[in-house]
């Protein structure tokens, strides 16, 4: 029926009173029924590929959290040097840094289903040689960067590709707000049990145990994309594809460029991102300090903070998992900035367990709210020929942005302590926040057309007829 009623809009014909009607009918009768139920929380598991990706994740997501923290108290315990911990992260980090807008326009000419399997071997053999390096004690602090590095490479096309392939899980732009936010429920919920299983096995074994529990963790995701069954390739969007093939590198790195460079939207989201990677994200890298040294404990300490932050961003994503349309969503993208920003200027000021774990949730809410409403936004109003494209910048700047604030944070750690360098990390998102808030009328102006073309909201040209239909 909505697209009906678009087809007349776009052909300047209005639609019939009886059309607009029945539309009206069908929007009471959804809003009566929702508090019913909650079926249209979990709507993209009923498609078969995205249940399998989901099963698989859910498995891997646990040991990957689980070799970050790992990762960070091994390098403590090798170093203890607040730069060391920034530099190890920016060498984790760099690669994607580099490397992502190349592997966006590649994404965009290979199978992606192919490509996640062969970064999904790649991480395997990563985390299972951290391990047997860890556990026969030879690990030192070269051959963590040297890892870092290489799993950096294998981001670089493992986050575009992963991004871009949720359309084809779910098949359509329907039910992809919703995959987008379950999966970010997936990697909180992962967050959440992952850093605590790290705190517990490091505490009574070694790092190098969540390291080989990760490695073998790899082969639940492997197996999930093996077993899809995806649709035949539209003849159309093959020619397309040969098409995009024929293009040079250049070119299509150009293209992408430009696209993202121009358009508002995307733009003001990504600068506000970037932002944000770079001043607020890099605090997750400090916090052993913060464990051993401002609350004066020990590994288990870390989990339980780790932890604290997955339940906020676990809480963000369910709360985006229950929402039934992406409109709304872009005031919340610097409401979430600044909970974010004030969350993190609490943590670095307190001085108890209790206190740091209880702002630890308001930061880890704001950051997934802003994070999975901003992926969401770019993931709706993206054209499908340049997803992965946009997508490698997206992974820029949530990624690539971070090795700089990495070593920002730890220079800034070493000169003027861990706290001091959160709290100005917390002001520096909650300038960022009111920057964006000043750029959303020109922005809503842009997106306005792309939402009712996808029928996500009413033409407001249409908007009177409604009025009319409904009181009749």
């Amino acid at each position: 029926m909505l697209c009906s009623i678009l087809r007349r809009v776009f052909q300047r014909k209005p639609p019939s009173s009886q059309e607009l009607s029945t539309l009206l009918l069908h929007h009471k009768e959804v809003t009566q029924t929702a508090p019913a139920g909650f079926a249209h929380a979990y709507r993209a598991l009923r498609h078969r590929n995205f249940r399998l990706f989901f099963a698989g994740q859910s498995v891997s997501l646990i040991g990957t959290w689980m070799t970050r923290v790992a990762t960070a108290w091994l390098v403590y315990n090798l170093t203890h040097s607040a730069i060391l911990l920034g530099t190890v992260s920016f060498a984790g980090q760099i690669p994607t840094f580099l490397l992502a807008p190349l592997a966006g326009v590649l994404v965009d000419r290979w199978d992606r289903r192919r490509v996640l399997v062969v970064t999904q071997v790649l991480a395997m053999i990563q985390s299972l040689a951290l391990a047997a390096l860890t556990l026969t004690h030879r690990i030192t602090i070269t051959e963590v960067l040297v890892l870092s590095a290489f799993q950096g490479c294998i981001n670089a096309f493992d986050m575009p590709g992963r991004q871009s392939f949720l359309m084809e899980m779910v098949e359509g732009r329907d039910d992809l707000s919703n995959a987008i936010a379950i999966n970010s429920s997936m990697v909180n919920l992962a967050r959440l049990v992952g850093p605590s299983l790290a705190g517990m096995l490091i505490a009574v074994t070694s790092e190098g145990w969540c390291f080989l529990i990760d490695g073998v963790s790899y082969i639940a995701v492997i197996a999930s994309l093996v077993m899809m069954r995806l649709p035949a390739v539209d003849p159309v969007k093959l020619a397309e594809a040969a098409n995009r093939a024929g293009a040079s590198l250049l070119t299509q790195l150009k293209e992408g460029w430009d696209f993202v460079r121009h358009f508002a939207p995307i733009r003001t989201i990504l600068l506000l991102f970037a932002l944000v990677s770079l001043m607020g994200m890099p605090f997750t890298v400090l916090m052993p300090i913060f464990a051993a040294q401002v609350l004066r404990g020990g590994p288990h300490t870390l989990g339980f903070l780790m932890g604290a932050l997955g339940v906020g961003s676990l809480a963000s994503a369910i709360a985006l998992v229950l929402r039934k349309s992406v409109s709304g969503l872009l005031k919340m993208i610097p409401i979430a900035a600044a909970a974010f920003g004030a969350g993190l200027i609490g943590f670095g000021l307190s001085h108890t367990i209790w206190l740091s774990m209880t702002l630890l949730l308001v930061t880890g809410f704001g950051m997934m709210q802003g994070l999975t409403a901003s992926n969401t936004i770019i993931q709706t109003i993206v054209p499908e020929d340049k997803r992965g494209r946009v997508m490698s910048y997206y992974t820029v700047a949530f990624v690539g942005m971070a090795p700089f604030g990495s070593l920002l944070a730890g220079s800034l750690a070493h000169a003027i302590g861990a706290q001091w360098t959160v709290v100005i990390s917390g002001i520096s998102c909650i300038l960022g926040a009111a920057w964006f808030t000043t750029q959303m009328q020109s922005v809503r102006k842009v997106m306005r057309p792309i939402y009712e073309e996808l029928g996500i909201i009413i033409p407001s040209t249409n908007l009177p007829q409604v009025e009319e239909a409904a009181a009749n």
